[in-house]
């Protein structure tokens, strides 16, 4: 966050609040729109727009939410030339990137639409035998209005992710998106309010940190929070004020581990993708590989001759790089790691620019470099031997981060992946879990909690509402001062025949 809660600083450009600032497109620096710095209270006006029309969105039901978030994914697929057209521009992602983000995008917002009164509507629970005269029901009851502050990196998945799921739950949503993005926020509330007939359901709210940090106190029911872990800890802070929950999705270094009897190739080809697509600007990238030694030489060549012939630029697949000050951390981590001994098979410092970063892989980099323990956010691999999956594990789990990972194995896949400290893994594939709908998303350790996608991320943006009527007068008395010595006999015989062997 802007230490200067006052002021937007976007590529340069700096407005106070109630001014404007721009969207440049990453590429060449070109000026793709200029928006509003809202204030806190704008920020709170949307809220209270918000929560005005929650009661009767809520009382719509599991159909009609249905029906309007089905035709929302519908609309998205109709336009999806021109979302991806704007994420192009204003993120600087690959269209082919971008049509894979929209896509995924989509069917979560199907799977949220189709499985919301499965996953929170009302059912019978059983009572127990203490409490057989009492029927009891469970159902989850929306929070009311939820604030995103939504990420950069995947600026179509990242909100809808959340949004979709808090919408199917009967909730409303306020966007904050990231200052880099902010017309893509704007489109998706947009298309929402389109299909809903009515703008105040989804809508958005542009700035930077002190928008942000209004949206904080504005007094929403839940704050979802994608971004770094310095900035999740004041979001936190500023949280804290209003005791507003809320999900954190951090930082991570995620790991890619080899074994010796991997597939190599289709190894090497998932960790430079996991790398470097997006330029490397993805929460759940692979910065990491530890390669079983057996096989290490193999795989690094590998590696090398498909990560030598990928090249970032104008009209390649890799673009540029979304947040200029993100240059010159991926300038000082590789830097690091080369004063340290590290070494650069492909590209290194000389492959970068004021807005590309040439795909770049590093090896003999000790455990203790920035480009090991911090989050690189680049198109950067290091690649690191290992005696066997204890010690890969062992150096994976070492850095307090575990949002994601990947194993590549073909006897021990699934056990080293569930012993790898994340709150995702893939076998034999990266970034998988992120297009199967009905699996949660979200780490543990520095990496955040909470999780978004699937029951669990319906289930976020609700309350347990817990009901009984009784059935029956108990002949047994308990909940009465009119208790007898033979209640607590019969009572303590129960217990002692249902619970008191084994």
């Amino acid at each position: 966050m802007i230490e200067r809660q006052s002021e937007v600083t976007v590529e340069g450009f700096t407005a106070a609040v109630g001014e404007s600032f721009a969207s440049f497109d990453p590429a060449d620096g070109a000026v793709i729109g200029t928006y509003p710095v809202h204030s806190a209270a704008e920020v709170g006006a949307a809220v209270r727009r918000a929560r005005e029309a929650q009661a009767s969105w809520a009382d719509a039901g599991f159909d009609e939410r249905r029906r309007v978030l089905t035709a929302w994914r519908s609309a998205l697929l109709r336009r999806r030339g021109e979302l991806e057209d704007l994420v192009h521009a204003e993120n600087g992602k690959s269209r082919a990137d971008a049509t894979i983000e929209v896509i995924v995008a989509v069917q979560h917002i199907d799977w949220a639409a189709k499985h919301a009164r499965k996953v929170l509507g009302p059912r019978r629970v059983a009572s127990g035998p203490f409490m057989v005269n009492q029927a009891a029901w469970l159902e989850y009851r929306p929070l009311g209005v939820i604030g995103i502050l939504g990420p950069w990196d995947f600026p179509v998945f990242g909100p809808v992710g959340t949004a979709a799921y808090a919408l199917a739950g009967g909730n409303t949503v306020v966007l904050k998106h990231s200052e880099y993005t902010p017309g893509i926020g704007e489109w998706l509330a947009e298309s929402f309010g389109r299909v809903a007939g009515d703008d105040r359901l989804f809508q958005t709210v542009t700035g930077a940190d002190a928008t942000g940090e209004a949206l904080c106190r504005s007094g929403v029911n839940k704050i979802s929070f994608t971004g770094s872990l310095p900035t999740a800890r004041k979001v936190l802070a500023a949280c804290a004020e209003t005791l507003t929950p809320v999900l954190v999705d951090a930082g991570a270094s995620d790991a890619l581990l080899v074994d010796e009897d991997a597939d190599l190739a289709a190894a090497a080809d998932a960790a430079v993708w996991g790398a470097m697509s997006n330029a490397g600007q993805v929460c759940i990238s692979v910065e990491r590989a530890y390669v079983h030694e057996r096989v290490y030489e193999a795989f690094a060549d590998k590696v090398v001759a498909i990560a030598g012939n990928l090249k970032a630029g104008a009209g390649q697949p890799i673009g540029p790089i979304t947040m200029p000050e993100q240059v010159e951390v991926v300038r000082q981590h590789i830097a690091d790691a080369v004063e340290r001994g590290g070494r650069a098979l492909v590209g290194g410092l000389d492959g970068i620019s004021e807005r590309y970063i040439q795909p770049t892989v590093l090896v003999d980099v000790p455990e203790d470099a920035l480009v090991v323990r911090a989050e690189t956010f680049g198109p950067v691999l290091v690649i690191s031997k290992v005696a066997d999956m204890d010690e890969a594990l062992a150096k994976t789990d070492a850095t307090g981060f575990g949002l994601g990972g990947a194993v590549f194995a073909r006897a021990r896949g699934m056990d080293i992946a569930r012993r790898m400290r994340s709150g995702m893994t893939s076998v034999n594939s990266v970034v998988a879990y992120a297009g199967v709908p009905a699996l949660p998303y979200g780490g543990v350790g520095n990496s955040g909690f909470g999780r978004i996608h699937g029951p669990d991320g319906l289930r976020e943006w609700t309350a347990a509402k817990a009901i009984t009527r009784q059935r029956f007068s108990s002949p047994v008395r308990t909940t009465t001062f009119t208790r007898r010595p033979l209640d607590n006999r019969v009572l303590a015989a129960l217990a002692r025949v249902l619970y008191g062997r084994g």
